[in-house]
């Protein structure tokens, strides 16, 4: 190994590619080169640095928890050998530097970062604090309030954003490892005590206010997190002296890394890294994509085309009348006014994205989409006929999309005469913000197009997910069955705030009565009424939300639903009208109402999921078991430290869930399918 010596300064180069993850390999490196320098009187200054996309995207994930973790050099023990380094060390920030990267600058003297560089503490995401030292030397570089901001979000921040903030002695524009060469020149030349961010005091009453407040302040989901009390509790620490602070912060890490909280999470984590990757058979390279054509231009349409154009595509929104696109284009301009009003983005971006967009009622500007998106009413026939339009216009090779929430894929392509170019891309509201991408493949789909469909999510920045063609997917099969095990917990003798509270409380961000009135109940309405004849009378059928339907409460655009709605505020119990419509359903099925304790509902809920997602699996439709979770917690709110239907079943005992899910199937009654868990456990 040969230490790479420029003018008298060492510079030592994370190499572990992709993203420099701190891997004990690097470790080890990172040391031996540390020891070289020291030792080399020709070395009388060290630049640490990482490559273009990455100082360091932070640990090996895949070290987390296992024995690798702790073997020495852990993190720590580098960054006291470079804090503790007779000779200056600078680190010199390219791409990113995350989580235990930005640790590992944090122990440098100083810190040089190219402009576009960007840094964060995302530990909290993977239910964990920063542990190698990050909670107690950035609150002393940039004040405690500030610290406390960037690790509780674990956002990344742009370099730009934080100059002069006391995290980055310099901000440049090119040659980081050149302007950091300088500076740890000038740090020599000057003879001075280079600064160590442990030397720095804070003042104890002001962390210990801020600390407080912000503990008032912590949200019920955090709260049901364990992490963020720890990262307040290191926060308090950092008014200790430095080696009390760290010993703190690295006692409240170790007893996080174990809790089922950072499990789910990092299992979450992987999860949704594998979902995004295409099946090992989808060979064929994915189709160019730079236009797409978005038919509709009601709010789903909007969103959709608001995400193309955010990531740089070229977007053709077409509506059937002139009124409805002006709507749907003013759509687009208030929302980029909006985020250029609060700061969330550029005039000169969201003016670069509006002069990508062409809104017009002829279908002739087809035939130059390479990706067309139907975004219309949810009905089969009104799709279809618009496929036949899109069929008539579109070019040969375009890709042809569906944004069908529930309808065959197939029916749908086979009104065209190219089925291996159409595919399902179902996109959840508002679909400019949410990240969950169904990628729904078709009897006939060709498997470029396939690979177009998982590249298109990419691009638009969601987590695309492949599922099989099958009455709502993945993830409204799923809520379906969840949603109708709610609806017997009616019966049974639940109110809907029972449920919604009951689910609310251990984590989802919406109980499935609330989800109802927001999305409005015509929605499922309408749905039911498409299925009725062919719906087995022998099912159970609770027809409550059909009777509220019937009485006009459609929800909270109607100001009732199974809530009332004053000045838009959801009551928070449910009226006489609607308790006299669910008594009379427990009555007419012949049940003795009794009360269902929050735990019974929970579980309930919770088991109809998984017996779904099992059945999903064997069917082929979901392609693997942590599908699933991911499609559930990216699309419909499930809490992501509890990791997923999957995950958390797979956390119970098996005897007492095959017991339980039995007992399911018997009150489910006739219709309701008993799964083999095995598959869905064993994977």
């Amino acid at each position: 190994m040969t230490l790479d010596i420029r003018d008298g300064i060492a510079i030592i180069a994370l190499d572990h590619p992709p993203v420099n993850s701190l891997s004990l390999a690097l470790r080890e490196r990172i040391v031996e080169q540390l020891d070289a320098a020291a030792s080399n009187p020709a070395v009388r200054g060290i630049v640490l640095a990482g490559g273009e996309r990455a100082f360091s995207a932070g640990a090996d994930l895949t070290e987390i928890g296992t024995p690798r973790q702790f073997q020495e050099p852990i993190l720590r023990t580098v960054i006291d050998r470079i804090e503790s380094s007779s000779k200056p060390v600078v680190a010199a920030i390219a791409g990113v530097a995350l989580g235990g990267g930005l640790e590992l600058a944090l122990g440098c003297h100083r810190r040089v970062a190219l402009e576009t560089a960007r840094v964060g503490l995302p530990e909290i995401n993977l239910g964990l604090i920063p542990g190698s030292g990050g909670t107690q030397r950035l609150p002393r570089l940039i004040g405690i309030a500030a610290a406390q901001a960037l690790m509780s979000s674990g956002a990344q921040q742009n370099a730009r954003q934080l100059a002069g903030s006391g995290l980055l002695d310099e901000v440049v524009s090119a040659d980081v490892v050149g302007a950091a060469t300088t500076l740890v020149t000038k740090i020599v030349d000057s003879g001075a005590p280079f600064p160590r961010a442990r030397d720095r005091n804070l003042d104890i009453s002001e962390v210990r206010t801020i600390v407080v407040a912000q503990r008032e302040k912590l949200t019920a989901r955090q709260r049901l997190q364990p992490a963020y009390g720890a990262l307040l509790d290191a926060l308090v620490a950092s008014s200790l002296p430095f080696d009390e602070g760290m010993k703190k912060e690295r006692e409240l890490f170790l007893d996080l890394v174990p809790t089922a909280a950072a499990q789910a999470l990092r299992y979450q984590f992987k999860a949704t890294q594998d979902a995004t990757k295409r099946p090992t058979e989808l060979t064929a390279p994915p189709r160019r994509v730079g236009t797409v054509a978005v038919i509709g231009a009601g709010t789903m349409g909007s969103g959709i085309a608001i995400a193309a154009l955010d990531a740089g595509l070229t977007v053709q929104l077409i509506e059937q009348d002139a009124e409805a696109l002006d709507r749907g284009r003013e759509r687009i301009v208030e929302h980029y006014r909006a985020r250029v009003a609060v700061g969330k983005l550029s005039q000169e971006i969201a003016s670069s994205n509006g002069d990508r967009l062409r809104a017009v009622i002829d279908w002739h500007v087809l035939r130059d989409a390479d990706l067309v998106i139907e975004a219309v009413f949810e009905d089969l026939g009104v799709k279809q006929d618009v496929f036949r339009k899109i069929d008539a216009h579109a070019r040969p090779g375009a890709i042809l999309a569906t944004n069908t929430s529930y309808l065959d894929i197939d029916q749908i392509a086979a009104v065209t005469s190219r089925p291996e170019d159409v595919l399902g891309l179902h996109f959840f509201g508002p679909a400019e913000v949410m990240k969950l991408l169904e990628v729904v493949r078709g009897s006939k789909t060709a498997a470029d197009v396939v690979a177009t469909g998982m590249s298109v999510g990419s691009t638009l920045k969601k987590v695309p997910v492949l599922t099989g063609n099958a009455f709502g997917f993945v993830g409204n099969r799923i809520y379906n069955a969840y949603r109708r095990q709610c609806e017997f917990m009616l019966e049974d003798g639940a109110w809907p705030e029972d449920v919604d509270r009951a689910l609310t409380d251990i984590g989802f961000a919406m109980g499935p009565f609330t989800v109802a009135d927001l999305s409005g109940l015509d929605v499922a309405w309408r749905m039911r009424k498409a299925q009725a004849a062919t719906r087995d009378p022998r099912e159970r059928y609770v027809a409550i939300l059909d009777r509220l339907c019937e009485a006009g409460r459609l929800g909270r655009k109607a100001g009732a639903g199974y809530y009332t709605y004053v000045d838009g505020k959801q009551s928070k119990t449910t009226d006489e009208a609607v308790r006299y419509v669910i008594i009379k359903a427990s009555a007419q099925r012949g049940l003795h109402r009794r009360r269902l304790k929050p735990e019974e509902i929970q579980r309930r809920a919770l088991l109809a999921m998984v017996n779904e997602a099992a059945l999903l699996l064997a069917e082929g439709v979901a392609g693997r078991p942590s599908d699933v979770d991911v499609v559930l917690v990216h699309g419909y709110g499930f809490p992501r430290w509890m990791g997923g239907p999957v995950f958390w079943a797979r956390k119970q005992d098996r005897a007492q869930l095959q017991a339980d899910l039995r007992n399911l199937a018997e009150e489910g009654g006739h219709g309701f399918v008993l799964a083999d868990l095995s598959p869905l456990l064993n994977a």
